[in-house]
């Protein structure tokens, strides 16, 4: 389960360092063992989420668009966050419409990072 998370996690930091605009800052781009056990738990679970939901569509997730693939981790990531979390910041909770583009195209490289692992 760490290792899953950390496969998370290394594909977030890739992800934000593409993406982000400007300088991400410093939580974003912590290393593992430097974030906060409740964001080591969902990026667990959200790395166990997206590896099942391809294992189960026999890989036909590679069929779906970036902004399926996308949503799918965000909205994941939202659950987890909720069951770890009693009052989230609105902004870990954040719709999928409502994230910036560098977390969308980011969610997006994680889902298409776990697709190639599993």
């Amino acid at each position: 389960m760490t290792n899953d998370g950390r496969i998370f996690r290394e594909a977030w930091i890739a992800g934000v360092g593409k993406h982000c605009p400007g300088e991400p800052k410093p939580g974003y781009v912590a290393p593992w063992d430097d974030t906060p056990e409740w964001e080591r738990q969902c990026a667990a679970a959200v790395y166990g989420q997206v590896r099942d939901f391809v294992q189960v569509s026999a890989g036909s997730t590679a069929k779906l668009s970036r902004g399926q693939k996308g949503r799918f981790v965000a909205l994941c990531w939202i659950a987890q966050t909720y069951k770890h979390i009693e009052a989230p910041k609105p902004g870990y909770v954040a719709d999928w419409d409502d994230l910036p583009k560098w977390q969308q195209e980011t969610d997006a490289d994680i889902f298409e990072h776990i697709e190639r692992t599993v």
